[in-house]
């Protein structure tokens, strides 16, 4: 068993062909990458600008992925495959499908994973399937009862799309932030599924800031956008807005986390990137 495995976590890159300035960032993070040369590389989500509409962002994605030096794993997010419905807010205007989840794995490769590696268990979830209804959620959570029986008191990593809650497992869902989280009644069986095991880590994206806090013992890595940040205007400041990566070091019982920048990523605006005027 190896002593150490260094991961690195990138997540919310958003690639097309069409938005230069997010390629110019994922350019300057392949170069980080390529000079860091961790074992594994992480995307955990909106890996593409549009997937659900444009299957070539996915495979413009995927190509700039192939150029990495290093193997990566993916996760599927709401610009991917589509965004999950919540009991409180109104249901998204793109909805995850069969379609849609099939043209993600068949690009990307797999949408939930498990790995070991250094005394660890890696486990990575499709956390937009969630309350959806569609035959692969249930699928998912019989997978993911299989992959736990076995765990044998390992460490546990957690990665997944959107991050399982703000603070709390008991945040009350708000109409105007619900889509950032894993949505309830998933999130509750999520949480009492991982309380059979010795979960030491959640890491995330979705929310484009960073932030790092622990809750009872469990510590939340939300991995910032590499691609781009969305101002105070449009989104309340809850961590760091800025664009970057994280890396990991994980040894038997421990770990290690890294908020870095990779040299010359910037912090593209949302409403520059689409051509809008800031709000006043």
């Amino acid at each position: 068993m190896a002593a150490q495995f260094r991961l690195t976590q990138i997540s919310d890159t958003h690639l097309a062909r069409r938005y230069q300035p997010l390629i110019d960032n994922f350019h300057r993070v392949s170069e980080h990458i390529d000079a860091t040369r961790p074992d594994l590389v992480l995307n955990s989500g909106d890996v593409s600008f549009d997937g659900p509409t444009s299957r070539d962002d996915l495979v413009f994605a995927k190509e700039l992925h192939n150029a990495l030096p290093v193997d990566c794993v993916y996760l599927p997010g709401n610009h991917d495959i589509g965004d999950n419905p919540t009991a409180v807010g109104p249901e998204p205007t793109q909805l995850p499908t069969e379609q849609s989840c099939e043209a993600f794995t068949t690009v990307l490769g797999e949408d939930r994973w498990r790995f070991e590696a250094a005394g660890w268990c890696f486990i990575g979830l499709n956390s937009l399937i969630m309350n959806t209804g569609l035959h692969g959620e249930a699928e998912q959570f019989d997978w993911l009862a299989a992959q736990l029986d076995t765990v044998l008191g390992k460490p546990v990593a957690l990665f997944l799309h959107k991050p399982l809650y703000l603070d709390a497992p008991y945040d009350p869902e708000r109409e105007a932030t619900a889509i950032r989280f894993v949505p309830q009644p998933a999130r509750r069986r999520v949480i009492e599924m991982f309380g059979k095991v010795d979960l030491r880590l959640v890491g995330s994206g979705h929310v484009h800031q960073r932030r790092d806090y622990t809750f009872e013992l469990v510590r939340h890595i939300w991995a910032p956008s590499a691609g781009f940040i969305i101002s105070d205007e449009k989104q309340e400041l809850i961590g760091i807005k800025e664009t970057g990566l994280v890396e990991y070091r994980f040894q038997p019982d421990s770990f290690e986390v890294r908020h870095v920048r990779a040299k010359g990523q910037v912090n593209v605006d949302l409403d520059m990137l689409l051509g809008k005027a800031p709000a006043n």
